[in-house]
């Protein structure tokens, strides 16, 4: 970290498929204006070669879309910095402070390895339940210690990023920040949610995506599989159904999601790593039981 004079090295990662041009040129020119640090941006084309990237900043460009956690996961291993910015290339950093806040809050505690804003829809102001990284989400202006992240905008400690391992590449889209999350508490770090600090992102709908219900039951499985001891993976994917059951309409959305299910169960998760009860105990302690 930085020490005296010097400044925090953050190093920023946004992905690309050049099919938001106003937006990415927004969000571009939002995160070059930030002040108080020293800031190194790499701009990833998934499948693309990235078009109107602003001068001075490297491109990494990938022959085939290799999803987003695998996206980021190269794209923080061509970026310079002792904290990593994830960057959606959508989003809009409103003030010029925001990332020196987030690295103000890693520079103060050592037990942090991340540090979420609270997202907000730039017209209404709402944040959806989904970017608020707890499970009591009612009120989004509530700070303190989390052990979940809205992966899209957040600040990671390079360290413990590469102490977890990065993001699950497998995964391609959902649910990748759950699972990062839960490994950089079993290697005895945490997260914090800043909700003073605002970013910017507009309210959609993640269902847009093809093939959103295969992907969030299949990467639900391998989550469970990946991490949770053997005794808590039938509870929590038991839990999962039931609520899934409840909040999933349709036929078309039915079939999806019972497909990705199967598909979990019967695909390699990657590498298990299961946590300890000592990590159960502390998720639990910090409100949110790795069974939901």
């Amino acid at each position: 970290m930085s020490t005296g004079a010097s400044r925090p090295a953050v190093g920023a990662v946004v992905l690309t498929m050049n099919d938001r041009p106003d937006e990415f040129r927004k969000a571009m020119a939002s995160l070059l204006a930030q002040e108080g640090i020293d800031l190194d941006v790499v701009v990833v084309g998934n499948g693309v070669v990235p078009e109107q990237v602003p001068d001075g900043v490297r491109t990494v460009a990938l022959e085939e879309n290799l999803g987003i956690p695998e996206g980021r996961n190269i794209g923080a291993a061509n970026v310079k910095g002792e904290l990593i910015f994830f960057f959606d290339n959508d989003a809009v950093l409103p003030k010029r402070d925001v990332l020196a806040r987030l690295t103000a809050e890693l520079e103060r505690d050592a037990s942090l390895a991340y540090v979420q804003p609270r997202i907000a829809d730039p017209d209404t102001g709402i944040t959806l339940r989904r970017w608020v990284p707890r499970l009591r989400a009612t009120d989004a202006a509530r700070p303190g210690i989390v052990t979940v992240m809205a992966e899209g905008v957040v600040m990671v400690r390079r360290s413990a990023f590469d102490l977890a391992g990065g993001w699950p590449g497998d995964f391609f889209l959902f649910h990748e920040g759950i699972d990062l999350a839960w490994r950089l508490w079993s290697h005895g770090d945490k997260g914090l949610y800043r909700p003073d600090v605002v970013v910017h992102h507009p309210a959609t709908n993640p269902a847009r995506h093809a093939g959103f219900y295969r992907l969030t039951a299949r990467n639900r499985v391998w989550l469970a599989r990946r991490n949770l001891p053997a005794a808590l993976i039938p509870l929590n994917l038991a839990t999962w159904a039931l609520l899934t059951a409840w909040r999933v309409r349709g036929r078309p959305a039915w079939r999806a999601t019972l497909d990705g299910f199967r598909e979990g169960l019967r695909e390699e998760a990657g590498k298990r790593s299961p946590m300890s009860w000592r990590t159960v105990a502390q998720l639990t302690r910090a409100g949110r039981p790795p069974v939901f």
